[in-house]
């Protein structure tokens, strides 16, 4: 397995990611990463984070690239929804360009905010060939329906992912970015590109009824697949990430 750092400029922010290869062959089917919002909490123990997928991922014979969106991990910037579509389309057009990527194969793995980005993004653009959205939201309204706008982007700052003093310049548009990525909206866009959509039964942060909305939105080919007794966070779950590597493998 051989690995690259990787830098990419988006908005004048360093993007900063991990590139896997399975070896030298000329071209594999490639995987884009797509992370959430960090939650704030100390790492559990013995999680050793997205590279541990990764590289389960790559030694399944596709290139895989993770990165931390902006505001997040060692990236520059400010975290915001749209800015992270962006980050997206340049991860995408990164993978695109390289020489061992084959582009007919250029899927996106997503989850939470990491997942709904994927979806606009796959929505808008023929470069990507498929989505497997983990725990996706249908909407936002967690953020966009709050009394009280200030305190969702005070609690991004606590987290760490918002830290200039005048960021976000405008708070309406800042939640308008929300609005504009709803994935609800966008997710019929992605057919006639395969989609997976996984979710835990007993998701905590995003109910169950957000899956059956998506699927019920999107079109065709689309599999619903319900992790019995899950929570949130499925990148630790051994069922859900199983059945995302399947359903890759049977692209």
């Amino acid at each position: 397995m051989l690995k690259d750092f990787v830098v990419l400029e988006v908005d004048g922010n360093a993007i900063v990611g991990q590139l896997y290869l399975p070896g030298q062959r000329k071209k594999y089917p490639a995987v884009c990463i797509c992370h959430g919002i960090p939650s704030g909490n100390p790492p559990e123990p013995g999680d050793g984070g997205y590279p541990v997928l990764a590289e389960k991922i790559c030694r399944e014979g596709f290139a895989v690239l993770i990165f931390s969106f902006r505001g997040t991990g060692d990236s520059g910037g400010n975290f915001d929804i749209l800015g992270w579509t962006r980050d997206l389309q340049a991860a995408v057009g990164y993978l695109w360009s390289l020489p061992s990527v084959d582009r007919a194969h250029l899927f996106l793995v997503g989850f939470s905010a990491g997942a709904a980005a994927s979806v606009y993004v796959a929505s808008r653009g023929e470069r990507v060939s498929g989505v497997a959205a983990c725990a996706c939201p249908a909407e936002f309204s967690l953020f966009t329906g709050a009394d009280d706008p200030q305190s969702v982007v005070d609690r991004f700052r606590r987290i760490g992912i918002i830290q200039d003093a005048g960021f976000p310049p405008s708070i309406d548009g800042w939640l308008g970015g929300f609005r504009q990525v709803t994935p609800v909206n966008h997710v019929a866009g992605i057919a006639p590109r395969p989609l997976l959509i996984v979710h835990g039964s007993r998701d905590e942060l995003v109910p169950a009824s957000h899956a059956r909305r998506l699927y019920e939105a999107a079109g065709e080919p689309k599999r619903l697949v319900f992790i019995d007794g899950a929570g949130h966070r499925l990148r630790q779950n051994t069922g859900a990430m199983d059945a995302v590597i399947d359903w890759l493998k049977s692209r």
